[in-house]
């Protein structure tokens, strides 16, 4: 029979969670996060609660202009490269579509799913952004039980098996 003290047990919790946090740290190229363009506050606030109401380690970052965005996409590196990416229609500096039309002529974003969003439900800017890349368009929920809807939604994307 092995007794341990207290110490002893402290120690091997302290070095075991030294250990998983080291791990954890360097898995970067398998940790999912949605990248959010997105400059309402309110949105921001609303999506992001509502997704980690289902997902507590869900990593949402919020770039709030269009500009920021292709500024973002232009050094992000191949091993940090957003899982998802949900870009409000009518953003500053430039608009979701354009983003998009950028994005679809560089190989790294071709497999990331791209969402869009808007209070618009016009039928144009629906078909605009689905000719170019976008895999859905959403129109923006007025109410928290909208905002859960949605969030389901968009975390069908981050479940698909071909996103890694």
């Amino acid at each position: 029979l092995i007794i341990f003290s207290a110490s002893q047990i402290a120690l091997k919790t302290i070095f075991m969670n030294a250990a998983h946090a080291y791990e954890d740290k360097n898995k970067t190229t398998t940790r999912k996060y949605i990248l959010l363009a997105e400059d309402d506050i309110d949105d921001v606030e609303f999506l992001t609660g509502s997704l980690q109401n289902l997902d507590q380690h869900l990593e949402v970052q919020v770039i709030s202009s269009g500009d920021k965005a292709i500024s973002f996409f232009e050094t992000v590196s191949n091993d940090h490269l957003p899982s998802l990416i949900i870009m409000d229609y009518n953003l500053p500096a430039m608009n979701g579509y354009q983003i998009l039309a950028l994005l679809a002529s560089n190989e790294r974003f071709k497999h990331i799913p791209k969402l869009v969003w808007s209070t618009s439900n016009s039928s144009f800017f629906e078909e605009e952004c689905l000719t170019n890349g976008a895999w859905a368009y959403f129109v923006k929920p007025s109410d928290l039980s909208g905002y859960a809807y949605l969030a389901e939604k968009i975390m069908e994307y981050l479940r698909k098996p071909e996103i890694m």
